[in-house]
């Protein structure tokens, strides 16, 4: 009797947690922690490709985890258009968390953030950013650290900026960089912030989607080590790396990555068709026949809503994608819409999981009776 009660205390409490989490990570911006002891390799050096056009803003390269393969892989440095006029990148980082590395993901906001004092280049030299500014809903750029061409851009200045450069590239642990955050940087966390936009979770998805990026096969020089805009990997707007930051160390030198269930999901969905088959739980299993013929029921009248409710947000979001390409729409345009169909699979993908985990704890064996 006990040990019944025990156990549906403790699956009361996962639910609560799971809850918890769940209602957290839609406005708030995680970690991604992975079993790693030794860090992501230095940063590559390579040069900036020149910016598209007025509005882009600059979001360097940086080397992300890949549980599936348990290597790192480098997302190429690139130029996105910023979500809202006034709005700055502060980069993600790599930081040592006392027994694993911990991610830090980057967002998007009205001042610079903390992002581990690592010397991303290009502006982001380790604390704030002086490759450009926002200045009359128009955003400026440095010349003296920013590709632009000048024919195209008038919105420019030159101010010479002295950079030691240091190609370590995270925060804490062994070799890692000490820096720790400013009052000022303390302050922007507190800020309104987005995460990244849909443009930059595509990027991020083709890059570990092409095998040529990853740690073991470049050795720290990547062929890839930025693009003129997000996900285009062939063309003129590439970059490779000129070399490498540091001596490669190779991976059979890792333990393997796990990300940890409090975290967000390390590659989320854009779209309703990207998400991942529904897991299906299991039979109940009461001890009641009857109750649990009726339990079962009720879980695949939950699931056949749930997919119903998948598909017409997948035909909505493939009826706005065809609208858009009739109208011949910009690139703003389309990241926006992109942005937003984001957060409704997002949305989805969560309230979903609430559903399954009420269900589940509903349909939990009662514990008996003294």
């Amino acid at each position: 009797m006990r040990i019944d009660f025990s156990v549906r205390a403790l699956m009361l409490r996962s639910l609560s947690l799971v809850l918890v989490m769940l209602a957290l990570s839609a406005p708030s911006f995680g970690q991604f922690r992975v079993a790693i002891t030794i860090g992501p390799p230095a940063l590559p050096v390579y040069e900036q490709p020149i910016c598209p056009g007025d509005g882009y803003l600059w979001t360097p390269g940086y080397w992300y985890w890949d549980d599936d393969i348990a290597d790192y892989y480098w997302v190429p440095g690139t130029w996105v258009l910023a979500p809202e006029v006034g709005f700055l990148w502060t980069p993600g980082w790599w930081g040592w968390g006392g027994e694993a590395f911990v991610w830090n993901e980057g967002f998007w906001g009205p001042s610079i953030g903390f992002y581990g004092g690592i010397n991303y280049g290009f502006g982001y030299f380790g604390v704030g950013f002086v490759g450009g500014r926002w200045d009359g809903g128009h955003f400026f750029y440095n010349r003296a650290v920013m590709n632009v061409n000048v024919t195209e851009i008038h919105n420019v200045y030159n101010t010479t900026v002295v950079n030691n450069t240091v190609r370590v590239s995270y925060n804490g642990g062994n070799g890692g960089i000490t820096a720790h955050a400013t009052a000022q940087e303390e302050a922007a966390a507190h800020e309104r912030h987005l995460p990244p936009v849909a443009a930059q979770t595509q990027h991020m998805q083709a890059a570990r989607g092409n095998p040529q990026l990853r740690a073991s096969v470049n050795h720290g020089k990547p062929p890839i080590a930025a693009t003129e805009k997000p996900g285009e990997f062939s063309g003129r707007g590439v970059v490779e790396a000129k070399a490498a930051g540091a001596p490669y160390k190779p991976a059979e030198n890792r333990g393997g990555g796990e990300p940890h269930p409090e975290s967000p999901a390390a590659h989320p969905a854009v779209h309703a068709k990207d998400l991942p088959p529904a897991e299906r739980p299991a039979p109940p299993n009461t001890g009641n026949p009857k109750l649990d013929q009726k339990y079962q029921k009720e879980q695949q009248k939950l699931a056949a809503q749930q997919d119903k409710e998948r598909q017409n947000l997948q035909r909505q979001q493939d009826k706005e994608h065809q609208n858009l390409a009739k109208q011949k729409a910009d690139e703003a345009r389309t990241q926006q819409l992109e942005q937003r169909h984001q957060q409704q699979t997002q949305q989805l993908q969560q309230r979903h999981a609430q559903q399954r985990q009420q269900m589940q704890a509903r349909q939990a064996p009662a514990a008996p009776r003294r």
